[in-house]
């Protein structure tokens, strides 16, 4: 299982950002918007232990796709980077029905407004995202490259760390706090 080596931050100046990431990619990058539906046990035993399964549905110019994924706990917390295993599927209503009929129950539906953008670094591939979540605050960029294992790790998480640097992201403006956890303290507050 690959891992997911991420940073995350808050960004002050969204469009800004959008020019130096269009800059760097030659091009205005990929607007889709996610909706995500995450599942867990009924007694919440996944999200105890840091783990999560989600059923995604992009949808974006070139049409729509579903994703199933499974993402284990945090192997680096500085980071919150999961292993992860992701497989598209056909049809994103069937895939929530399977999850149901295993016993697992929704636990958190939202959605995101993303613009991807596909770049290299260090020789690695990294996608960046700005993602809008019209439930909370703010714009936040994800940085991410798949790293091999956990001995891959640092040099993977080292260069999405340079690119954010090199878009002028400050350590100051990352965060490891989780979309999910943010969208279930702004319902519950609201």
């Amino acid at each position: 299982m690959t891992i997911e080596a991420e940073l995350k931050a808050r960004v002050a100046d969204p469009a800004g950002l959008v020019g130096r990431l269009a800059a760097w990619a030659g091009g205005p990058g990929r607007e889709e918007v996610y909706r995500d539906v995450y599942f867990d046990w009924p007694g919440g035993e996944l999200g105890a232990a840091g783990a999560e399964v989600r059923v995604r549905t992009v949808t974006g110019a070139a049409g729509t796709r579903a994703l199933l994924t499974y993402k284990g706990a945090a192997v680096d917390e500085a980071s919150g980077s999961k292993p992860e295993t992701e497989t598209a599927v056909g049809d994103a209503a069937a895939a929530r029905a399977v999850l149901r009929g295993s016993g697992l129950v929704e636990t958190l539906a939202f959605e995101k407004r993303c613009r991807n953008w596909e770049l290299t670094q260090d020789g690695r591939p990294l996608l960046a995202t700005v993602v809008a979540v019209p439930e909370l605050a703010g714009v936040f960029l994800e940085v991410e490259t798949p790293a091999r294992d956990a001995a891959d790790l640092p040099a993977a998480l080292a260069a999405v760390r340079r690119a954010l640097r090199r878009l002028g992201v400050a350590d100051a403006d990352l965060t490891t706090e989780l979309y999910t956890d943010a969208v279930a303290r702004a319902r519950a507050a609201g």
